[in-house]
């Protein structure tokens, strides 16, 4: 009797295999016949620009921000989390923590207001934002960006003001434009290359689109997580290091679109992602920690590709860039392809 249940439930499983498949390709082509525009997104895969010497001269970019100008994106998101996420990771500090957010105490004191009533603030902002504002528009806004700590707007704001409105007033005291100053200097992607093309391009903010509300792992033992998943990584670096050496060249060099046309080459992106993922689902683990890892990694991936559907959902047929560490560019373009109504673009084209 076991025996021809089994044999059933065999039978009945290989009639579902092409129905399975089936209904994985069930949405391909639902936008065929959309109206309007199609939404233009572009993902640019990065390194991490605070990993080279401080320092690093604007004129270094400036390639790879001339051919993204030419994008001519509306939108442009980066891989930072946004102050509502910050909140909340402090008002939950034993599930999330705050590694990744800043501190908005300075701007608080400054401008009289927490995160969340500087967040209503912005919305209230930008929606009578008029075509022609005044310096002192622009420096509120981005007194009230610092204090819903959205750093990255608020410097879009900055950078767009002449030198001589450079100053303090309404609402920047003097620690937040000295604040202002020293985000326009350091290295760092969301900085140097998403608020300055945003500032370029007229555009008022950028997105913060990252999350780890979802790759909260859980771990009984951290010391065993830390040597299984560094222990796949480590199996899978070989592959990695004559490209890793070829990174480090062209982080040197004077011009940086060299640098950015190589981190985003397929090949480039595949050694990445076999050496985050697929070394750690073949590693040996008795914890299975590394499996875990890519659990949390994909749903962070998913969270983030999410995020900036967010930014576009009112835009039909906006030009999207999304600045995003190189590792999890494949996944964005695996995703984010998917969508209806999105037509990805070749990143390889525009750094040509």
């Amino acid at each position: 009797m076991n025996k021809r249940m089994w044999m059933k439930a065999g039978a009945a499983l290989a009639a579902l295999l092409p129905l399975l498949a089936s209904a994985q390709g069930m949405l391909k082509g639902l936008d065929r016949s959309m109206t309007g525009p199609r939404a233009q997104v572009l993902v640019l895969g990065t390194v991490h620009l605070s990993g080279l010497p401080a320092g690093l001269p604007p004129e270094a970019l400036q390639g790879v921000l001339d051919r993204l100008a030419a994008f001519r994106p509306d939108i442009i998101t980066i891989e930072a989390l946004t102050g509502e996420e910050c909140d909340l990771a402090a008002r939950h500090p034993t599930r999330h923590g705050m590694d990744y957010c800043g501190s908005t105490d300075v701007a608080q004191a400054a401008t009289g207001l927490a995160v969340p009533a500087a967040l209503a603030e912005v919305d209230r902002a930008l929606a009578a934002w008029p075509a022609s504002p005044t310096p002192a528009q622009r420096r509120h806004l981005a007194a009230l960006f610092l204090a819903a700590n959205d750093r990255a707007s608020a410097l879009v704001q900055w950078l767009q003001l002449p030198e001589a409105e450079r100053r303090p007033g309404d609402g920047l005291d003097e620690a937040l434009v000295q604040m202002l100053g020293q985000l326009g200097t350091r290295n760092n992607e969301s900085f140097m290359i998403g608020s300055r093309l945003a500032a370029r391009l007229g555009l008022q903010r950028v997105h913060a689109v990252d999350n780890h509300t979802g790759d909260h792992i859980v771990i009984a033992d951290e010391q065993a997580f830390e040597r299984e998943v560094s222990g796949a990584w480590a199996a899978g670096k070989p592959a990695m290091e004559e490209r890793q050496k070829q990174v480090k060249a062209l982080s040197a060099a004077a011009d940086l679109l060299p640098l950015y046309r190589y981190v985003n080459e397929p090949g480039y992106l595949r050694a990445l992602a076999e050496i985050n993922v697929a070394a750690a689902l073949r590693a040996p683990a008795p914890h299975g920690y590394p499996q875990i890892w890519v659990g949390g990694w994909e749903t962070r991936n998913l969270r983030m590709v999410a995020n900036i559907r967010e930014t576009f959902r009112e835009r039909p047929g906006a030009r999207v860039l999304s600045i995003v560490g190189a590792s999890h560019k494949p996944w964005f373009d695996a995703w984010l392809g998917q969508l209806q109504g999105v037509d990805l673009i070749d990143t390889s084209l525009v750094l040509r």
